[in-house]
């Protein structure tokens, strides 16, 4: 491409020679020539350009570019450039147009023409792939399940029964989708349901029955799920995770859970059963929430926080148990203050006891008992 496309894609403008041919787009240390495009948006990595042997560069907005560089591409937002410049160098996962001999495709399973599967894929009975689909090696898709158009599911994902995967969905590798939910009832109620309601431990657990989920999952458009990650089906109706939700990497989402759309999820959060999660949500890393909780449109809730009650749309919540960011900081301030809080009271109490004389009483002697 010539810088100009480049720039065009990214809706930025070049400022120098916009004809300069480039091939790839580089670390300004790695560039090895004159058509390497060298990404300088950060500060840190504008001073490396004197160095480069790039002489074009993407640079922020306002930017003092070195001498050397005859041609740049200026861009208002460095990080969502970013997004852009890597969707135009992308470099797509290896998929051989077609069905492979050595996938299993079911017999009554509807495949469209230009979908790709890989060897040992599994694609089960009544199953349907849509147009543009990619499935990669070692793949499950249940039966009756649903893969929208433009998929891509790499190495090792499973796709449980009846799942609905809408357009352009990610699904990485060994992400469950469509796993039985964790729901177990006894006969009786059971150690945590008085535990829930008594705070003790009354009735015990001398059975376990397993509820079953029938249920299923539903992913609509651009959802993306991480490596490791797992949804559980519903109980009767469906798990759903909303237009452009982004799930990272070892997230367990429980029974029933509703998210809404263009949430983000990060590493390692755990969400409970029938728990309703709004809409632009941003749940950091190791976040854990409650099973029916409500938590409303656009909260963030901060790292390794505990959520175990409702939070209000457009809120901040952190800590544990998870708690408004203004309460949480105060909490934690009280907490850096105790050991100056012991010694202020232990030096008040000796000087009351030096105020009431009792700082140099003489101790009392136990009294003997009485000779009979």
């Amino acid at each position: 491409m010539i810088l100009a496309e480049i720039a065009a894609a990214l809706d930025a403008h070049v400022e120098g020679d916009s004809t300069l041919v480039i091939r790839r787009a580089v670390h300004p240390s790695e560039a090895e020539g004159p058509e390497d495009l060298a990404l300088a948006m950060d500060k840190d990595l504008l001073a490396l350009l004197p160095g480069s042997k790039a002489v074009a560069a993407v640079v922020a907005e306002g930017a003092e570019v070195p001498d050397g560089i005859q041609a740049r591409i200026v861009v208002k937002r460095p990080r969502y450039a970013m997004a852009g410049l890597l969707d135009v160098f992308e470099k797509p996962v290896h998929a051989e147009p077609g069905i492979h001999p050595l996938a299993f495709v079911a017999p009554d399973a509807v495949v469209a023409d230009d979908a790709s599967i890989a060897p040992f894929a599994y694609v089960g009975p009544r199953a349907r792939i849509e147009a543009g689909v990619v499935i990669l090696p070692h793949v499950s898709v249940g039966a009756d399940a649903v893969i929208g158009a433009g998929s891509l599911l790499h190495p090792g994902a499973r796709i449980g029964e009846r799942v609905v995967l809408g357009a352009r969905c990610i699904i990485h590798p060994n992400a469950a989708v469509g796993n039985d939910g964790f729901s177990f009832v006894t006969p009786e109620p059971g150690s945590v349901e008085s535990a829930k309601t008594t705070g003790r431990v009354v009735g015990t657990n001398v059975l376990i029955r397993r509820v079953n989920s029938i249920g299923t999952v539903i992913l609509g458009d651009d959802v993306e799920i991480g490596a490791g990650a797992t949804i559980d089906r519903g109980t009767v109706t469906a798990t759903r995770v909303g237009n452009g939700t982004k799930i990272d990497n070892l997230v367990q989402i429980g029974h029933n859970v509703q998210i809404g759309t263009n949430c983000m999820l990060c590493g390692h959060v755990g969400v409970a059963g029938s728990t309703i999660i709004g809409d632009r949500v941003v749940l950091a890393g190791k976040v854990g929430v409650a099973d029916h909780v409500k938590i409303g449109s656009d909260a963030v809730v901060a790292a390794n926080s505990g959520v175990g009650t409702d939070i209000p749309a457009k809120s901040v919540y952190m800590g544990y148990p998870a708690v408004p960011r203004a309460r949480a900081f105060e909490q934690y301030k009280g907490l850096a203050r105790l050991k100056r809080l012991f010694a202020d009271v232990a030096d008040l109490k000796a000087r009351l006891r030096a105020v009431d004389g009792l700082g140099t009483a003489p101790p009392v002697a136990p009294s003997e008992p009485e000779q009979g």
